[in-house]
């Protein structure tokens, strides 16, 4: 029985892989492609590792596994959303195809802080923001 929910959890993530895998060759930009490549990658390790988990049954490497899946699910997220910010703070063009820029003008470019909607108003007429 482990073996087989072991198989089938490392099938699984494999899938996975493969999507997000499939996600970044196929994404038209950065962002997509950091966004199909983060959400599907850690999913998929953190089923691989799951699997292992139940594969070698000992609780040695039980708890290694659970101590990746938790650095992973922690990390990932972060790291993309810092490498997006980056991105886009250095002009990384946006796809053509993209329908709405949200970020447009409530960043100020001197601090990279976010401002709120009553902000804006005030900077786009005293020239801050742009």
């Amino acid at each position: 029985m482990a073996q087989n929910l072991s198989a089938f959890l490392m099938f699984l993530g494999a899938l996975l892989m493969f999507i997000a895998a499939l996600g970044v060759a196929r994404m038209p930009d950065l962002f997509t492609r950091m966004h199909s490549s983060t959400k599907s990658a850690t999913l998929g390790v953190g089923l691989i590792m799951l699997g292992a988990a139940f594969h070698f049954g000992e609780i040695g490497m039980t708890m290694r596994a659970v101590a990746i899946i938790v650095f992973l699910f922690l990390t990932a997220p972060v790291a993309a959303h810092m490498l997006g910010r980056a991105a886009y703070f250095a002009g990384v063009p946006l796809w053509e195809g993209t329908l709405s820029d949200a970020l447009r003008g409530h960043y100020d470019r001197r601090t990279h802080r976010l401002i709120s909607d009553e902000k804006i108003e005030d900077n786009l007429t005293e020239g801050e923001i742009g």
